[in-house]
């Protein structure tokens, strides 16, 4: 081959090779997890949920306690992973875990403050996070009831779960959904994990459902791990309120769970732990860790 020729032959492989697409990076998956769809009928939403299996499931016939956490877009993983890791490690029985996402189109705050609050706050100035779109609150019932009546059979027509051992896990608005289900229909789940509760919400209107359900009822029938960090404190020099801004989470929760444990319920066990030195972005794996150690058995 001529000098010029070899030249122009060598360019031209030059640029195809610039132009070739370079290959797409494989996506991080998580062993043993699968994402279903399912509409939510009455609320006219479409959500997913993400589930993971545990490493013994295809071995025989087993039926599995059950974890429900809310806000799985960032539960999902650290309860799968903290799951596995101390059945591995600390011999806690192995779970199926099922994660329930924000509605699918929907922002994860718009989703999150619509679906897991109680009511529409008295007073509030909150923004969307969904252009267009006016913020919304006070479906925790509506929403509920979808996972009662249409997420609970789907789980358990499709997975080898025991759905008498529910564990029901939450952070922050999340915590509030848990607290609807305990007070309203507490059996719903056999156990709860509830962080950083944001009772704060709407003025302190658990306080309010909590003392209405105590007035008309003998009996809380459940099983309640709270935890909070340590640093979820009212700031120095700020007095303490029910907004937002002034709220106290560490002392609220302690008046919270003490006017549970005063009315002697018989058959309600609660377990308050603050974890020193958390915050309210830090602490859910260790509420998380604890929680599931309260509830579920283990051989070490």
């Amino acid at each position: 081959m001529k000098p010029l020729s070899l030249l122009v032959a060598l360019c031209c492989l030059c640029n195809s090779a610039l132009a070739a697409p370079a290959s797409v990076p494989a996506s991080y998956v998580l062993e043993h997890t699968e994402v279903r769809d399912i509409r939510a009928q009455a609320l006219k939403r479409d959500y997913q949920l993400y589930v993971a299996l545990p490493d013994s499931y295809q071995q025989g016939s087993k039926r599995y306690p059950v974890l429900f956490v809310v806000d799985a877009n960032y539960g999902f993983p650290i309860v799968r992973n903290i799951a596995q890791r101390l059945n591995k490690h600390a011999g806690m029985e192995e779970v199926v875990v099922v994660g329930l996402s924000y509605a699918n189109g929907d922002g994860g705050v718009y989703s999150r403050r619509r679906d897991y609050t109680p009511t529409t706050p008295r007073k509030h100035d909150y923004r969307s996070d969904m252009p267009g779109r006016q913020p919304a609150f006070g479906e925790a019932a509506a929403y509920g009831k979808f996972l009662s009546e249409e997420v609970f059979p789907f789980i358990a027509s499709h997975y080898r779960v025991n759905m008498l051992r529910k564990v029901f896990i939450g952070h922050s608005y999340g915590s509030l959904l848990g607290l609807q289900f305990l007070l309203t229909a507490p059996r719903t789940f056999e156990h709860y994990i509830l962080g950083s509760p944001s009772l704060w919400y709407d003025a302190g209107i658990m306080f309010e459902r909590e003392q209405a359900y105590a007035a008309s009822h003998k009996d809380l029938p459940a099983s309640v791990f709270f935890g909070i960090g340590g640093l979820e404190k009212l700031a120095p020099g700020k007095k303490r309120s029910r907004a937002e801004e002034d709220a106290d989470m560490l002392a609220d929760l302690r008046e919270f769970d003490a006017k549970l444990k005063s009315h002697k319920f018989p058959n309600l066990k609660t377990r308050l732990r603050v974890f020193e030195d958390e915050d309210h972005a830090s602490v859910f794996p260790f509420v998380l860790t604890h929680g599931l150690r309260a509830y579920l058995a283990s051989s070490k």
